[in-house]
């Protein structure tokens, strides 16, 4: 991880698939109000671009390039931030993969492996890492995850299926943690005008969407 030297923060947020869309506007978000985000991305470039926008805000970021169907690698990030600061006070997993929209009779089987490895995989390998760095919030701990009603639908097939066994695990969770903590939110979101959207709906109006940043706002306003 990269990362400013201030010791002391406010609050600690974990944003995962921090690079853009809904993910960088909660980033950036956060950060404009105080917090210290660890931002976690895959491209370094645009983790760097990120940082620049959360710091002229006034906020303080630390940098974390590594790809998240990595175990290990998602191993040694949770331990650094335990290490660092002993606690997470907010969690938002925004990562997703989808892929070239197809016929459920066609799917490539990478495409399908990569959907299983980064939408069901990876969350079913952070929420037992994260849930004791939310515990030890002096408050209790928040864990944000992101529902897509547009996952369904023709030629989604990968990509809604992938994406509804990720919300069941949330749901799984939010209501075992509802009297243990911490505190687990699962929203859908609003459309928004993303690429992964424009895949999806080709030539739509995108002036009619949300803006991903007062999307972010609602989200965080939950929290």
């Amino acid at each position: 991880m990269t990362a400013d030297s201030a010791p002391e923060t406010p609050g600690l947020a974990l944003v995962t698939g921090a690079t853009r869309g809904l993910g960088a506007a909660l980033a950036e978000g956060l950060g404009a109000r105080g917090w210290h985000v660890v931002a976690l991305g895959r491209t370094l470039g645009a983790l760097e671009e990120l940082d620049d926008r959360i710091r002229a805000a006034g906020g303080r970021a630390t940098l974390a390039a590594l790809d998240i169907t990595d175990d290990n690698a998602l191993r040694h990030l949770c331990r650094d931030i335990h290490d660092r600061w002993g606690r997470l006070d907010i969690w938002a997993h925004t990562a997703i993969h989808a892929p070239p929209m197809a016929p459920a009779d066609h799917i490539a089987l990478k495409d399908w492996q990569n959907c299983v490895a980064t939408n069901i995989r990876a969350t079913g390998v952070l929420i037992p890492m994260v849930a004791p760095l939310l515990a030890a919030a002096p408050k209790r701990g928040t864990a944000l995850l992101v529902e897509d009603p547009a996952a369904d639908g023709k030629f989604r097939g990968a990509y809604g299926a992938s994406k509804a066994a990720q919300m069941a695990l949330a749901r799984a969770w939010q209501a075992e943690s509802a009297k243990t903590g911490p505190r687990v939110l699962v929203e859908a979101a609003a459309p928004m005008p993303t690429a992964l959207r424009a895949r999806f709906f080709p030539g739509e109006d995108r002036t009619r969407l949300t803006p991903c940043e007062t999307e972010a706002a609602r989200l965080l306003a939950l929290i």
